[in-house]
C-alpha cells in the first residue's frame, strides 16, 4: 500500500489534459472487437480498468496490440475461454461485458478483486435472464451462459445506470426485433452516441425519451477514433481551482457531454466562475475547454433527481467544495454511491469529519456544513481511487499534512494525478 502526503498550497496553476475517457474506451475496445473489421483507438485510457477489458476481451480470442497511445483491434470469431474473466477493479468491464456475452452459447465466470466482489451484479442479471439468459451470481463471481436465441425485451430498469442500460442494449444487438430500456432519469449515454456514430439505428420514443433502444442484427464497419479527456478525472482539478487563492487552471480535449458535466451545474448553483467552450466533436461527443477561477463566497447546492446521475463521479469532489460553501449543501437521491467501489457516503463523511467538517448523512446522501477550516488528517481511500483523489484536494487547502492511504488505486483511473498535482501547485 502506498501513501500520498499532501499540504497547504499557494496557488494551483495551468493547462492539463486529463486521462482519457475510461467510459469511452472501454465502449471503443469492446464494439471493436465485434465489429467487421479492423479499428484503431488512439489516445486510449491506459490505466488498470480499461487493461482488463483488453484482457478480458483477448481471452476470448480477439486480437489486441495494445502499444503506447494507440490500441489496434482485430476482431476474431469469440470463443468460450478457457479461464476466468478477471475484471480486476472494473464495474464496466462486468456489467457490458456480461451484455455481449449473453448472446453466445456457453457459460463464462467473470470475478474481479476484493472491491468489485462486493459490488451488486443482480441490476444486469435480471433483465439478461428475461432475455433468455442464465446469468447466476449476485455479486462476482458470476455466471454468464449466453444463449444464440436471445429474446427483445422492453425493460424499465429501477435505477438510472449507464451501465444497466448499456449491457441491456449490448444484448439486444443481438436479438431479434428491437430491445428498449428505461430509466427513471438519463443517465450517460456514451453508448448510444458510439453506437450511432458507428451508423447503428439507435431507437428512440417521441412520446417518452427516457426510452432507448437497438435493432437485434445489427452490424458495424471498424472504425478509428482519438479518446478525448475524461471530464470525471478533470473535476479534481476544477474543485482544486475553485478552493485555491489566485487559482486558474483549465482542462483541455475534455468530453462536454452533457450527461457529464452536472458539476458545472453545481458550479452555477454555487457561484464558481468557470467557462466551458467546445472546440470540436469525437464519435457524437462534443469536446472542449473548461476553465476555472476561484470566486466566492460560495453559496450552497443542492445535488438530487436527474443531476445526481449526470454527476454521480463526482459527488466525492463535490462534498469537498460543499465544505467551503456558506451554509448547508445537501446531495440526495445518491442511493447509488453506496455500491460503488466503496460506501461512498459513510468514506465521504466519515473522511471530511475527521477533517473538521460537520456532515449529516442518509440514506440517500448527505448534508455538509460549511465554510470549514479543514485540518490534516489520514484517510484511509479504501481502495477507491475517488475517494483518494478527493480527499487529496482537500488537503490542498487544509492545515497541517493530509496522509492519502492506499493512494496507489489512483492508477485506476488517473495514473499521473501525483505529477500533475506537483507540476500546478504553488507552495
Amino acid at each position: 500500500m502506498s501513501n500520498l502526503t499532501v499540504g497547504r498550497i499557494a496557488t494551483l496553476r495551468g493547462r492539463f489534459r486529463p486521462p482519457s475517457d475510461k467510459s469511452l474506451t472501454h465502449r471503443a475496445l469492446m464494439l471493436g472487437a465485434r465489429a467487421d473489421s479492423p479499428s484503431t483507438v488512439r489516445t486510449p485510457l491506459d490505466a488498470g480498468d480499461c487493461r482488463s477489458t483488453a484482457a478480458c476481451l483477448r481471452a476470448l480470442g480477439t486480437e489486441i496490440d495494445w502499444s503506447g497511445g494507440l490500441v489496434r483491434i482485430r476482431p476474431q470469431p469469440w470463443l468460450p475461454p478457457t479461464e476466468v474473466l478477471d475484471c480486476g477493479n472494473s464495474g464496466t468491464t462486468m456489467r457490458l461485458l456480461s451484455g455481449l456475452l449473453a448472446g453466445c452459447p456457453w457459460t463464462t465466470v467473470l470475478d474481479g478483486d476484493a472491491s468489485l466482489r462486493r459490488r451488486p451484479m443482480g441490476r444486469i442479471a435480471e433483465p439478461l435472464r428475461r432475455m433468455g439468459c442464465s446469468v447466476e451470481g449476485e455479486r462476482p463471481p458470476i455466471r454468464v451462459t449466453g444463449t444464440d436465441r436471445l429474446q427483445t425485451i422492453r425493460y424499465e430498469s429501477p435505477v438510472a445506470s449507464a451501465q444497466v442500460k448499456s449491457c441491456v442494449l449490448f444484448a439486444g444487438l443481438q436479438a431479434p426485433g428491437e430491445t428498449w430500456v428505461r430509466e427513471p432519469h438519463r443517465s450517460r449515454d456514451h453508448t448510444e452516441r458510439m453506437l450511432a456514430a458507428l451508423g447503428v439505428n439507435v431507437l428512440r420514443a417521441p412520446e417518452d425519451p427516457l426510452w432507448v433502444g437497438v435493432e437485434g442484427g445489427s452490424r458495424w464497419s471498424g472504425f478509428e477514433l482519438s479518446v478525448p479527456g475524461d471530464f470525471s478525472s478533470a473535476a479534481f482539478f476544477l474543485v482544486a481551482a475553485a478552493l485555491v487563492p489566485e487559482a486558474e487552471v483549465a482542462a483541455c480535449e475534455v468530453v462536454l457531454n452533457e450527461h457529464r458535466t452536472g458539476l458545472l451545474e453545481v458550479f452555477r448553483q454555487a457561484g464558481v466562475p468557470f467557462d466551458a467552450e467546445q472546440t470540436s466533436t469525437e464519435v457524437g461527443e462534443p469536446v472542449g475547454t473548461v476553465t476555472v477561477t476561484p470566486g466566492g463566497p460560495y453559496r450552497p447546492f443542492q445535488v438530487s433527481g436527474g443531476l445526481v446521475p449526470r454527476m454521480v463521479d463526482e459527488v466525492p469532489i463535490a462534498a469537498v467544495l460543499a465544505t467551503q460553501c456558506d451554509g448547508w449543501s445537501e446531495i440526495r437521491d445518491a442511493e447509488e454511491l453506496r455500491v460503488k467501489e466503496s460506501d461512498r457516503i459513510e468514506k465521504v463523511a466519515q473522511g471530511l469529519r475527521q477533517m473538521g467538517a460537520l456532515v449529516e448523512t442518509f440514506h440517500d446522501g448527505m448534508r455538509v456544513f460549511g465554510p470549514t477550516r479543514l485540518r490534516g488528517a489520514t484517510i484511509s481511500a479504501d481502495g477507491d481511487h475517488r475517494i483518494a483523489m478527493a480527499f487529496a484536494v482537500a488537503g490542498l487547502i487544509a492545515d497541517g499534512e493530509t496522509v492519502i492511504q492506499g493512494a496507489e488505486s489512483i492508477d485506476t483511473s488517473y495514473p499521473n494525478f501525483e505529477e500533475e498535482l506537483c507540476r500546478m501547485a504553488v507552495v
